[in-house]
């Protein structure tokens, strides 16, 4: 199966190692780290959301006009907009982009940053309003008929949208989580759904969860499954790991000097209150069990946040990093998710000396696999033909 890469789409150069230099919003910078995926092969770049941070909607829009191949992911949270209102937009920016366009939906995993727009529903209750937001939107992008709803969060009448997206039939819907809320709702609805890089073992049990989960809702087919890492790369194993250091490092120093400060609060860093969102926990927890897990993953950029969002790193060479990414495509990960500390320079980097090396081997993977299942169907010929003439 294909694979594909996700980077990230920032509009300021900050970062866990780095004050940032540039306005929140810096058109340049913004088309400068777009440009450095779009030339060094990634597929598509996440417009993240966050209270406070810039729209992404619109900064999306500005991306997607001045850039020719880049797909985009979009994420957004259903309690800044009503679902009709947000399909629109949606359905815009996909004409804008000329079908470039998918939409990643944020429950939200804390109350005080969800609090901070005017959201004061439970967690479970967020998880189902989700659910009942996606499937709305995903009816105004498909329905050339108005149509009603009278659900549990949202209630309409006779609506139908004049604007409907390039993509047939819908753009595509990634969703992520870890809580049981979470699986249920998140494999009910999306095509993509979204896991942060935890070890092998762990990330197999969580695929199986979202495959029985999206049983449990009826579906004939399953969510694609996306990781998301912080990868590390140099020349040399020694000097990887030198990198690694000196980022964990760089991220304490700007976590004591209060530099990481998430949702107006220290939320989940050392010393200060836990996280509420269960992927958090998780990654505090498989952090305090080891610092070091299968062929490259590393946890402690992940402790240093008091794992906040994507912070689990592989660490090493191109190769290493190239192999450990391929030992989770092998568990069935088809979209890679991955950004650096250094934002620019490591999407570079990364896009120059490990994506070849992970296209290659997959493209000999499925090489292979289709080898093997066309020698299989020709031994079921050859069986049928000897069975005929037997019988003849």
């Amino acid at each position: 199966m294909p694979v594909e890469f996700l980077g990230i789409a920032a509009t300021g150069d900050g970062s866990e190692t780095t004050p940032r230099s540039t306005a929140a919003f810096d058109r340049d910078y913004t088309l400068r780290l777009a440009r450095a995926h779009e030339d060094h092969g990634w597929d598509r770049v996440l417009f993240a959301y966050g209270a406070g941070a810039p729209d992404p909607a619109p900064a999306a829009a500005f991306l997607a006009a001045r850039l020719d191949r880049l797909q985009i992911l979009l994420a957004h949270r259903p309690n800044v907009s009503y679902p009709t209102f947000a399909a629109k937009t949606f359905a815009t920016l996909d004409r804008i982009s000329e079908g470039r366009l998918a939409v990643h939906f944020i429950t939200g995993g804390n109350d005080h940053e969800q609090q901070r727009e005017g959201d004061f529903l439970t967690k479970d209750q967020r998880y189902a309003r989700t659910r009942e937001y996606i499937g709305i939107v995903k009816r105004a992008w498909t329905s050339r008929e108005p149509f009603d709803h009278e659900g549990e969060y949202y209630r309409f009448n006779d609506f139908v949208s004049d604007v409907f997206p390039v993509q047939e039939p819908r753009p595509a819907v990634s969703f992520g989580g870890s809580s049981d809320a979470a699986y249920e709702a998140g494999a009910a609805e999306a095509d993509v759904y979204c896991l942060w890089g935890e070890p092998l073992a762990r990330t197999a049990e969580q695929i199986e969860r979202v495959k029985e989960a999206a049983r449990a809702a009826g579906r004939t087919d399953v969510p694609r499954i996306q990781v998301a890492f912080r990868p590390i790369i140099a020349p040399t194993e020694e000097l990887a790991w030198e990198k690694a250091h000196r980022t964990v490092a760089a991220i304490r120093a700007r976590r004591d000097a209060g530099g990481l400060v998430r949702g107006g609060r220290r939320e989940g860093i050392a010393g200060s209150r836990a996280p509420e969102n269960t992927g958090s926990q998780r990654l505090i927890e498989i952090a305090e069990a080891g610092e070091r897990y299968d062929r490259a993953l590393w946890t402690p950029t992940a402790a240093a946040t008091g794992g906040a969002g994507n912070s689990n790193a592989l660490v090493g060479t191109p190769e290493t990093v190239a192999q450990a990414l391929l030992d989770y495509y092998d568990l069935g990960v088809d979209i890679l998710s991955a950004r650096g500390y250094a934002l620019v320079d490591d999407a570079i980097d990364f896009g120059r000396h490990v994506i070849p090396i992970v296209r290659e081997e997959v493209a000999k993977r499925d090489a292979a696999r289709a080898a093997a299942e066309a020698a299989k169907e020709a031994r079921a010929a050859q069986d049928s033909h000897r069975l005929i003439a037997a019988q003849a």
